[in-house]
C-alpha cells in the first residue's frame, strides 16, 4: 500500500524512437553486407576452385585476376 509520502515516478524511461530505428537500420545494413560478402566469397571460391589466399601447384589463376606487365 502506498503512503501519502511516496512520490509518483511517472515516465522513468524515455525511448527515442528515431535513435532506435537508426540503430536497427545500422544493424540490418551490417548484417546484409556481411551476408552478401559471404555469398560473393563463396561464389568466387567455386569459380576459382580455390579458397581465398589458397595456393596449390595446380592452381594457375588468381581470384583478383592476373595479367603480364610490360
Amino acid at each position: 500500500m502506498e503512503s501519502d509520502h511516496t512520490p509518483k515516478l511517472g515516465n522513468v524511461i524515455q525511448i527515442d524512437q528515431a535513435k532506435v530505428e537508426e540503430h536497427l537500420g545500422a544493424i540490418v545494413r551490417g548484417t546484409v553486407e556481411e551476408t552478401l560478402n559471404a555469398l560473393l566469397d563463396a561464389e568466387a571460391d567455386r569459380l576459382c576452385q580455390a579458397r581465398r589466399y589458397e595456393r596449390t601447384p595446380e592452381r594457375v589463376d588468381t581470384r583478383a585476376g592476373h595479367y603480364e606487365r610490360s
